[in-house]
């Protein structure tokens, strides 16, 4: 198995979209509609999105790749956060954003996710922030693990919304320095 992490340029958009459309799915509570899931993945996760997000001068997106076929990805969004409530306990400035990281469920395990954390914890860095951040359920006891054990503390809570439901989640954040 040969896994390498780049950053993913614009002809991307088509297999981080695909890989979007499988993964994000699994990180929903249970709760989770079927037509909220396919809400948020074609507004926000769709190829469109996906170019918008490649081209924007604030965001990194890194691919994961196994065997030359992608097996998962990040997203990192420079700059303070937007969110009253994140802003209010993420304190190391300057920061970024841990926007998304999902990894196909077949490399689950198989060292995806680490390597994908490794690469952006370094991409992070490389844009001066001294904390990364992010959002994640807090009834995602896989994530939540993963996290905990990649540096992240929980610092607070905000509020995501799914469809029409509002979800809890952790606000965790980790030093870069």
């Amino acid at each position: 198995m040969t896994l390498t992490v780049r950053r993913a340029v614009a002809s991307d958009a088509v297999e981080l979209a695909r890989v979007a459309a499988i993964t994000f799915p699994l990180a929903c509570p249970p709760s989770t509609t079927d037509e909220a899931k396919a809400d948020f993945i074609a507004t926000v996760l769709s190829e469109a999105s996906f170019a918008s997000y490649l081209a924007a001068p604030d965001h990194i997106v890194l691919l994961a790749e196994v065997d030359g076929a992608p097996a998962g990805y990040t997203m990192l969004v420079t700059g303070d956060p937007y969110d009253p409530d994140v802003a209010a306990v993420v304190t190391a400035r300057p920061t970024i954003e841990l926007s998304k990281v999902y990894v196909m469920p077949e490399q689950h395990g198989a060292g995806v996710a680490k390597a994908l954390m490794d690469a952006s914890v370094s991409a992070g860095r490389a844009t001066g922030a001294v904390s990364m951040w992010l959002g994640v359920n807090n009834e995602n006891a896989r994530a939540n693990r993963f996290y905990e054990k990649s540096g992240f503390t929980v610092v607070g809570m905000k509020k995501f919304t799914l469809g029409e439901v509002e979800e809890d989640d952790f606000v965790r954040e980790r030093p870069l320095v």
